[in-house]
């Protein structure tokens, strides 16, 4: 990789916190938009005149363009003043959902959700090096959970709100909403971000480099494990509610809502416990999940214990996204962009294959097995970082 200038030599004066809540606006915006089609299929269905199972692959189409670009992202913009890569970012956002809500067709639908692939990767893989460029390296971690916890937010509420105003404004309407939430993100980034030039040129090839390195390679599968396994109770846990905790519809909403609410607040707190060893951090994080999923094995059948326990999954999952980004950029401050493309990557295919994965255990072993399963791959990953890695 040639650098064109180290972030060791881009002392900044003063930390840009502006840019850093304009960013968690344009986080917030960008997720709340690639989930609002689960909230809207049925009706999107009936108005394009497909089935529900094509109106779903609007979700799975942004989601493989997003992983993508998160590794492409980097070696594309090369030399390009990140502040102009971000607002053409955030206009692609803004045109995707105007297409997505005047679309006519099936087709038209697909391309305007692949154009939001395009910036849901390229922000997520961008966001740990900016934070690196717009705050002092101390203050990173308070930078990422402010970033992140837009889209925490946006889980909370994106989902439920799409559904009420769905009902209320039309699906074509919340779409048109979604393009003016994501124009105010456009001009607030507009008015903070400063430029930012580029401080790196990346190839692809360098992504090959980077991964390894020592200690990226071990990081990034910790990751997958880490990753994977939380994302296997997240998506699996509705059986266990409904099948060993006997909660009715209001129950489930209650108990999702639960994991919401706390995992907004693990990720909006996460710098409080990202100051010290992220070794130690990550590897606890890992056994509170893992712990939380035996007690829900073993006291599932008890609704009180049940909320308990979720709630703490969620507040200690809401910790591992800024808490990996954190440990990149302290691992590789140099290449965070290249280094940024591959953990949104590794997520990415954590999340899927962890989706994957407990769809088979569910349907070969139950729902309990799915709960127990899901916490030993946790805690595996979490053991890999306590004796793989340094920092």
């Amino acid at each position: 990789m040639s650098d064109i200038k180290s972030p060791a030599e881009s002392t900044k004066q003063h930390s840009a916190w502006g840019a850093v809540w304009a960013l968690g606006i344009g986080v917030a915006s960008l997720s709340s938009a690639e989930m609002m089609p689960s909230a809207l299929l049925t009706p999107m269905a009936s108005g394009l005149k497909i089935s529900e199972g094509m109106a779903g692959q609007a979700i799975s189409a942004a989601a493989i363009v997003a992983l993508i670009t998160s590794l492409v992202v980097a070696p594309i913009i090369k030399s390009a003043d990140r502040r102009l890569v971000l607002l053409v970012l955030s206009f692609a956002q803004i045109a995707s959902n105007f297409a997505v809500a005047t679309a006519g067709n099936y087709p038209v639908l697909l391309i305007a959700r692949m154009v939001l692939g395009i910036a849901v990767g390229g922000f997520w893989a961008l966001s740990a090096s900016l934070a690196l460029r717009l705050v002092a390296k101390e203050e990173v971690p308070k930078a990422l959970s402010i970033i992140f916890g837009g889209g925490a937010m946006a889980g909370i509420v994106a989902i439920p709100l799409a559904a009420a105003l769905g009902a209320q404004i039309g699906w074509r309407g919340v779409f048109m909403a979604a393009a003016g939430l994501a124009a105010a993100a456009f001009v607030t980034q507009l008015i903070t971000l400063p430029k930012m030039p580029a401080t790196s040129s990346t190839r692809l090839s360098h992504l090959i480099h980077v991964l390894r390195l020592p200690q990226i390679g071990l990081g990034m599968a910790c990751v997958v494990l880490t990753f994977g396994g939380s994302q296997m109770f997240s998506t699996y846990l509705r059986p266990f509610l409904e099948g060993i905790t006997k909660l009715d519809a209001n129950g489930v909403s209650l108990a999702l809502l639960t994991i919401g609410v706390f995992n907004f607040l693990g990720t909006s707190n996460a710098a409080r416990f990202l100051h010290h060893s992220l070794r130690l951090t990550i590897t606890s994080l890992s056994a509170v999940i893992a712990l939380a999923t035996g007690l829900l094995v073993a006291f599932g059948a008890y609704a009180p214990a049940v909320y308990v326990v979720i709630a703490v999954f969620g507040f200690a999952r809401g910790i591992l996204a800024p808490g990996w980004s954190t440990w990149l950029t302290r691992s590789i401050p140099e290449k965070a962009e290249s280094g940024g493309g591959l953990l949104v990557a590794f997520i990415q295919i954590a999340v899927l294959g962890g989706a994957a994965f407990g769809g088979l255990v569910t349907d070969t072993a139950g729902s309990v097995a799915t709960v127990a399963v899901s916490g030993a791959i946790t805690l595996l990953g979490g053991l890999g970082v306590f004796f793989w890695l340094k920092n």
